[in-house]
């Protein structure tokens, strides 16, 4: 069964089948409304849940129009509607899910929901974030960077900021796709060693950098993202703001990269705080490509999962 958890739990060519596959499902697509349905209809027949323990915009709307394009049918589900592991176990829950459904994608926060919805289910599950990786927004930046620069094999993307759960993704996606990356950020905020120490398992250059100015020389993407969570205190946003106010993407930082340089941010953006406007508005900028792709590559994932 073709689960989609993480990036390094996929093979690379298939990772790249999903890639390419994304791309001629958004060149397919070229000039026709948004809302019209695909011809090929590859989903016809097929229900969806969509479960969403942890609140969202792009990945609620990506999902749910890329299955109604495809030709199926959702079923979005709340954490208040699930009650995961609050009286029904996940596993009873992953249990009953599979008779009704043909594929679940769940968003949540811890990753043991995401291990244990999978290994009861029935049906493919796909990883809509957990608080340690979100592959699907990576498949996304790399479908995006590729669509501006051609392969990704070979440059190098330096994450200035928290080593949070994006990063994490991109620690996957470097060994994977073989492009070298780099950390800014302070050593509080470190990622975890393991993500970094696969990466560099597979042959590819994983570095930290505590200085952002050194870290971008050479960059050919830069990325950020948001410094805080909707869920945490106001003690810990003034803390984090603190931490992290030398890591600002601004355009002095953009300008030390290299000058085709692109950057990335998976939104939603506190404008001014870890990016500024200039940056994110300017023309180093693919944000709005990088959202509009996360419906494409979740698409092509979707096909992939259930081989269609």
């Amino acid at each position: 069964m073709n689960h989609f958890l993480d990036i390094n739990r996929t093979d690379a060519a298939e990772l790249r089948q999903i890639i390419e596959g994304a791309r001629a499902m958004k060149d397919a697509r070229n000039g026709r409304p948004r809302g019209m349905t695909d011809d090929e209809t590859p989903l016809a027949g097929h229900m969806v849940a969509l479960i969403f323990e942890k609140p969202s915009t792009r990945t609620r709307v990506s999902f749910d129009v890329g299955v109604r394009q495809m030709g199926g049918q959702t079923m979005v589900l709340s954490g208040a509607d699930m009650q995961l592991g609050h009286g029904e176990t996940i596993a009873d829950t992953a249990r009953v899910l599979s008779r009704y459904v043909d594929l679940i994608m769940i968003r949540t926060f811890e990753e043991q929901t995401l291990i244990e919805m999978a290994e009861h289910a029935d049906v493919p599950v796909i990883n809509g974030l957990t608080n340690r990786t979100h592959p699907c927004q990576i498949m996304a930046d790399i479908m995006t960077f590729e669509e501006h620069r051609g392969p990704i094999a070979g440059r190098k993307v330096v994450w200035s900021g928290d080593g949070n759960n994006v990063f994490n993704s991109f620690a996957h996606a470097a060994g994977q796709f073989g492009f070298d990356l780099t950390f800014t950020g302070p050593e509080p905020l470190d990622p975890e060693r393991g993500f970094l120490e696969e990466a560099r398992a597979k042959g590819v250059n994983v570095t930290i950098e505590r200085d952002p100015h050194k870290a971008v020389e050479g960059a050919d993407l830069v990325v950020t993202d948001t410094w805080v969570s909707m869920h945490d205190p106001v003690s810990a946003r003034e803390r984090r703001h603190n931490q992290l106010r030398g890591y600002q993407v601004n355009e002095d930082l953009m300008a030390r990269a290299k000058p085709d340089a692109l950057f990335m941010h998976c939104l939603p953006a506190h404008r001014d705080d870890e990016a500024t406007s200039a940056v994110m508005d300017g023309p180093h900028s693919v944000i709005f490509d990088e959202a509009e792709n996360r419906l494409h590559a979740q698409k092509a994932i979707m096909r992939w999962c259930l081989g269609v």
